[in-house]
């Protein structure tokens, strides 16, 4: 059985979000286009959909850390912020972003909320592997593994 395990992180990412862009439950939000995705970042995404490949990496992150809360996502997110002739310094990625794409991922029935963060549903698990499936069908070289 293929897992998320056994294709590339980038082409998994890509597919789902191409999947989840389909899916009408799944869209950003009004304020998407003018945001930044933390304060260490300079501009906006340059991408017009990143937020279908932020919810699909969010999506396979939950399932590789899962239970995980905000925080800790918001950790993954984040990075260094250069303040000048200052050293750098590790500042996390927006908290609005990764709860509004989480519970957007719940309405759809991907992701629940328990008592210690938040899971992968069965249907989210089966989900991506179905597209860790195809992926590895479609590219030559992974078929062989």
């Amino acid at each position: 059985m293929t897992t998320i395990y056994d294709v590339p992180a980038d082409s998994l990412i890509n597919a789902v979000a191409m999947e989840l862009s389909k899916n009408k439950k799944i869209k950003p939000p009004e304020w998407a286009p003018f945001v930044k995705t933390g304060v260490h970042k300079e501009r906006r995404p340059e991408n017009s959909d990143w937020w279908y490949v932020r919810c699909a990496s969010l999506l396979r992150r939950v399932y590789i850390d899962g239970p995980v809360g905000i925080n800790s996502l918001r950790t993954y997110y984040g990075g260094a912020k250069d303040q000048g002739t200052t050293p750098e310094k590790f500042k996390r990625g927006s908290g609005s972003i990764t709860r509004t794409a989480l519970q957007q991922l719940e309405s759809v029935g991907f992701v629940e909320k328990q008592k210690e963060g938040r899971v992968v549903t069965p249907a989210g698990r089966s989900f991506l592997d179905k597209a860790s499936f195809d992926l590895k069908k479609d590219i030559p070289e992974l078929a062989k593994y």
